[in-house]
């Protein structure tokens, strides 16, 4: 199975520059997980709270921080979890473009 949580937007303190530090912004995630579903499942609303509340807790300097500590926080609370692709994007950071770092995990033996 593969669950699909699109476009979950909301404002978080996540960058190095000052005012970044200071004002939140907004972000908005994209993920994709893929688990085995046998008699269980993974439960999406759960997905979506601790994608919030963890960009919104650790303020994170850096996007590739986040994607690695919440890839972790997943797979610890789905051990199910087989690959996820998560990106992360800010879409007003910069004049006339949106900014996103994402990364696949694979969590298969």
């Amino acid at each position: 199975m593969r669950v699909h949580i699109e476009d979950l937007k909301f404002q978080c303190i996540i960058g190095i520059l000052e005012f970044e530090r200071v004002t939140p912004q907004d972000v908005i995630v994209n993920l994709a997980l893929d688990y085995e579903y046998k008699e269980a499942i993974i439960n999406y609303a759960e997905v979506v709270e601790i994608v919030k509340s963890d960009l919104i807790l650790n303020k994170y300097l850096l996007i590739e921080d986040a994607l690695q500590e919440l890839s972790a926080k997943l797979k610890e609370k789905f051990f199910r979890i087989q690959t996820l692709d998560i990106k992360i994007t800010k879409p007003s950071i910069l004049e006339g473009c949106t900014v996103s770092v994402s990364n696949r995990y694979n969590f298969i033996s």
